[in-house]
């Protein structure tokens, strides 16, 4: 079990929620300090890392007559992958960066360093989405009319017809899940505690169909390509808007600046001894 203090645990134990905090922290000042085209290199691994986990997700709920549940349980699991590949693999995630405002509500990096890593990580995952589309598309791995193909055009479909208001709070949610399996990732000493500190969450939001922009900039033009009815590059956009805001509130509000509240608050720069 973990302490309730911020003391180091006992080796192969989850650290405590205070010791966490912290360590997201440092986390985010690194990131905002990082240099332009190391973030940008991996942001594009990023990008293309939540593509595979989207890939893999069609390819397992395609056709599934398992029911509604137990299907997106299976998806969820599957999708999963992307976020372990970025959090053990080693990429930059626009959704899970949205915890770098614990560092700048602290005093430790200024705004416009949180506002330049969310604008490059941006940038970069939406080109390795994308790349990963036409690799997708030329592999010839999605053939029109195909279950896998069926299940993609679906997917976009769905998406891009979600009112604006809908599209904004599934990414709140969304968000909230996907900061607290980095939260809970960065707390555990092992590879093997940080994937099922990442499933749990992950295979939670697919499940329940919350939105997560980084993946859409995958699953929408992938359905568009297999041939989705009313998908344009104006629904595209139309999804992509409400549902970044929805994610930098979910992370950055709900996770970020409640934990600092909890755990943080008064001991930054300025704080008085």
């Amino acid at each position: 079990m973990s302490n309730g203090d911020d003391t180091p645990p006992p080796h192969g134990d989850a650290y405590a929620p205070p010791r966490i905090a912290r360590l997201v922290q440092d986390s985010g000042v690194a990131k905002a300090a990082m240099p332009a085209l190391q973030t940008l290199v991996l942001a594009f691994l990023g990008g293309a890392f939540i593509a595979l986990g989207a890939m893999y997700f069609t390819a397992v709920i395609a056709d599934s007559a398992l029911g509604a549940g137990p299907t997106r349980l299976l998806g969820g699991v599957a999708f999963s992958l992307g976020l372990i590949l970025v959090v053990v693999g080693g990429a930059e995630l626009f959704t899970g960066n949205n915890l770098i405002v614990m560092a700048w509500v602290d005093g430790r990096i200024p705004l416009g360093r949180l506002l330049r890593n969310w604008g490059l990580v941006y940038a970069g995952n939406l080109v390795g989405a994308l790349g990963t589309v036409a690799l997708m598309h030329l592999s010839g791995a999605l053939a029109p009319g195909g279950p896998a193909a069926r299940a993609a055009a679906a997917i976009a479909a769905g998406k891009v017809a979600l009112p604006w208001g809908e599209a904004f709070f599934r990414g709140v949610l969304c968000n909230v899940l996907v900061c607290l399996a980095v939260w809970l990732a960065m707390g555990a000493r092992t590879t093997a505690g940080r994937i099922p500190a990442i499933v749990f969450p992950v295979s939670a939001f697919v499940a329940l169909g919350f939105e997560h922009s980084v993946a859409n900039m995958y699953l929408i033009p992938m359905g568009w390509l297999a041939g989705a009815d009313g998908v344009t590059l104006a629904g595209l956009v139309g999804n992509l808007v409400p549902v970044t805001l929805g994610n930098v509130v979910g992370g950055g509000v709900f996770v970020a600046l409640v934990y600092w509240l909890v755990y943080l608050r008064g001991s930054g720069p300025g704080a008085t001894p």
